[in-house]
């Protein structure tokens, strides 16, 4: 049997030496836990690192933390760079209401200097009326005016005195006392008799006031109607008295006034102009030819003592004056 292997040639030996070292050199001779050992360097297989594993960890529950209400922060104040206007404007509004206060005041004064001289004014002017009156108190003038609208009044057997104070529609009204009337009018006629001269005017007894002594007379034709004066009469003011004494028709009579007086009866004009039986219901005038009242009587066992209802008491009470 022959062997796998050649024999062993010396190292000096012929081409099996030289080849024999070849594949010595191709194949060196190696220890066989070495290459066992490179074995396992070259062919052990490499595992990648794994992931470990790690014990979860679980936080601690948090309490909710709540929001706190929402507060606005304050405001800063702002610096203005129109405020010195605005002080400005108000201490201009300031000056000039001060100054318009003084002017207002300054003008009050004065108004009160000016009605002051006015008042004045107005007092000379009065006693300059009273003084041209007195001297021009025209009495022939005023009766020459006022006797057309005096008639004489016929009641039964009694005469007095009526003017007239209103006219309208063809109608006229006129004022007298009741006692001149009163005995037609208690006797239940209504019918009585305006007398002047030639002239005769049959008149109706419409309203009386037996408390004030005042009656009103409706007739049916138009007659010229006195002036009624407006305002109190005064103290030393002079007046005319027109009526028919004991049936004397036109007669007129002079004086002043001597008092106002409120009385039991009412109000009262008390006058120093003469009159008698008859100037009952007769016209007290003035110089402005007004009615200022009605002669009512006479003081007895006494002078200079006439009493006439204020004319403003007549109209409120009979309702007849500017009416017809």
């Amino acid at each position: 049997m022959s062997s796998p292997f050649e024999p062993f040639t010396p190292a000096n030996g012929g081409r099996r030496a030289q080849e024999w070292n070849w594949q010595e050199e191709q194949y060196p001779a190696s220890d066989p836990w070495s290459q066992q050992q490179q074995y396992q360097q070259y062919h052990q297989p490499q595992y990648q690192q794994q992931y470990q594993y790690q014990q979860p960890v679980y936080e601690a529950p948090q309490q909710p933390q709540y929001q706190q209400a929402y507060t606005p922060p304050e405001p800063r104040e702002r610096k203005s760079r129109y405020k010195p206007i605005l002080f400005g404007l108000v201490a201009a509004l300031v000056l000039v209401s001060g100054w318009q206060a003084f002017r207002v005041e300054q003008i009050i004064q004065n108004s009160d200097e000016i009605a002051d001289t006015v008042n004045a004014s107005k007092d000379r002017v009065e006693k300059l009326e009273k003084q041209q009156t007195s001297a021009n108190f025209d009495s022939e003038g005023i009766a020459e005016d006022v006797l057309p609208s005096v008639f004489r009044v016929r009641a039964g057997e009694f005469t007095g005195t009526a003017f007239a104070v209103s006219e309208a529609n063809g109608r006229t009204s006129l004022f007298t006392n009741f006692h001149v009337v009163e005995e037609t009018f208690d006797g239940g006629e209504r019918q009585v008799t305006l007398e002047r001269g030639n002239t005769r005017i049959n008149a109706t007894i419409v309203k009386v006031d037996q408390d004030k002594d005042l009656a009103l007379l409706r007739a049916n034709r138009e007659i010229k109607a006195l002036g009624i004066a407006a305002g109190e009469v005064k103290s030393g003011q002079q007046v005319l008295v027109a009526g028919a004494p004991l049936g004397l028709e036109d007669s007129v009579t002079t004086g002043v006034i001597s008092a106002f007086r409120n009385t039991e009866d009412g109000p009262t004009i008390q006058f120093d102009a003469p009159i008698n039986p008859g100037n009952s219901g007769g016209p007290v005038i003035n110089s402005s030819r007004e009615v200022v009242g009605i002669a009512t009587a006479k003081a007895r066992d006494a002078e200079g003592i006439g009493l006439a209802i204020p004319i403003e008491v007549a109209c409120e009470t009979l309702g007849a004056c500017g009416n017809g």
